[in-house]
């Protein structure tokens, strides 16, 4: 079971920890047992009851009379918001969903977002942040690796099925090149931007993760692809990075190189002149499309 403090709370519920502790006071609503110098720690299940509590507050109901319920009155409203979830709640219920690993829940909230809006919109807007607090998590150490896969695995079949229901786009011009480099395997974003760029009409060629570099060279010469499109998670060394892009520009110094990812943007000084940093994908979709544009070059 995971130990949080007071502030693992309020960054994962988004509740401050000042309120918190009046509400304690107050309502009686958590009761953290103390360590010998005082400090509040929190179980699990209380991290949950608060997320469920955070669902109820966005839903309009006051904190007053929340407290005068006992935890399963509690659950029993939380399982009732099923229409209609806005998108702060949609953030808890993700949560609940990985933390108690409920696959219907994850699937009917992401459902829902994406019905309200787009898979674009239901992105940007409630999974990357969404992800943000599921690395505050992992630093806590408040979920495992299955948690962690589990949820990340429903996110990208969703993604593949949004993208199956697209058309494939006419072969007018050369494609674009999707891929993640040799022992990257954090797809989901790559995953994304090909939807967009299927989305928008866009001609692509999907390689997926961890491709060896020989093939990507191979893939280039066959294809001869309009640009590359590529992102970067998992931690490397800046001099690597650097050496990567600056052979593969040697290659091909007409192939212009998109790429994105925490990687890219930690170590964007050392790839300048080697890149495009893309930071989201309107930028994107409008780099390629408007190719003379620098104002997203990394410096």
């Amino acid at each position: 079971m995971a130990v949080y403090k007071i502030k693992d709370l309020e960054v994962l519920s988004g509740i401050k920890a000042h309120t918190l502790r009046i509400w304690e006071q107050r309502y009686g609503i958590l009761i953290p047992e103390r360590t010998q110098t005082k400090i509040r720690t929190y179980t699990d299940d209380e991290l949950v009851l608060l997320l469920n509590i955070r669902i109820l507050l966005d839903s309009g109901l006051k904190i007053s009379r929340i407290a005068e319920l006992s935890k399963p009155e509690i659950a029993n409203k939380v399982a009732e918001l099923k229409l209609k979830t806005p998108k702060g709640i949609a953030q808890e219920k993700l949560i609940l969903a990985l933390i108690e690993m409920d696959e219907v829940m994850f699937q009917s909230v992401l459902e829902e977002v994406i019905s309200a809006s787009s898979l674009e919109e239901a992105f940007s807007e409630c999974l990357i942040p969404f992800f943000e607090r599921i690395g505050v998590m992992w630093l806590t150490g408040t979920i495992n690796p299955a948690q962690e896969h589990f949820i990340s695995n429903l996110i990208r079949q969703k993604i593949i099925v949004e993208i199956d229901k697209l058309p494939i786009p006419e072969r007018n011009d050369a494609p674009i090149l999707l891929y993640l480099p040799e022992h990257e395997w954090h797809e989901i974003g790559l995953l994304f931007y090909q939807y967009i760029l299927r989305s928008n009409g866009m001609y692509t060629f999907y390689l997926g993760q961890s491709l060896p570099y020989d093939a990507l060279v191979l893939s280039i010469e066959k294809t001869k692809p309009l640009c590359l499109v590529t992102s970067w998670l998992t931690s490397i060394d800046g001099a690597f990075a650097q050496s990567y892009f600056a052979q593969l520009i040697t290659q091909f110094p007409d192939l212009r190189v998109l790429a994105g990812g925490a990687q890219i943007g930690i170590h964007q000084a050392l790839l300048q002149n080697k890149i495009t940093l893309v930071k989201n994908t309107k930028e994107l979709v409008q780099l390629i499309k408007e190719p003379h544009l620098q104002s997203y070059q990394a410096q």
